[in-house]
């Protein structure tokens, strides 16, 4: 079993900043990606910013070099720091991972999401 737990969200003001949090536990052999997606009321989950195992990231479009991804491989956990918030960041983010199992099967696994409001 893996759990995905996130954790850093809350209210910050236009031109603020936040750091998201999560880690992965579990029976995990090792982590393939670890990503950032959101969603905003009434629309669809995207893709903040992915970290794959090599290094790599990439990101939204929306993103506009204000956000960064980082991964802590020995912890099994993954950040995000956004800064330059706007109204339109506004969403629930939940973290993915894709983790191989001992069984050396690969699965897809996310947290419960955590509210970032940005506000006046």
């Amino acid at each position: 079993q893996v759990q995905v737990v996130e954790s850093g969200g809350g209210w910050v003001q236009p031109g603020g900043s936040l750091r998201l949090s999560c880690a992965a536990s579990g029976s995990i052999i090792s982590i393939n990606h670890m990503a950032w997606y959101r969603q905003a009321p009434g629309k669809q989950r995207e893709l903040v910013a992915m970290e794959m195992s090599n290094g790599n990231t990439m990101y939204g479009g929306f993103v506009k070099d204000r956000f960064t991804i980082s991964r802590d491989d020995a912890k099994n956990a993954v950040y995000l720091q956004m800064n330059s918030l706007q109204p339109d960041d506004t969403a629930v983010y939940y973290c993915n991972a894709q983790v191989k199992y001992y069984n050396g099967h690969l699965g897809d696994h996310w947290g419960q999401g955590t509210q970032v409001t940005v506000s006046p």
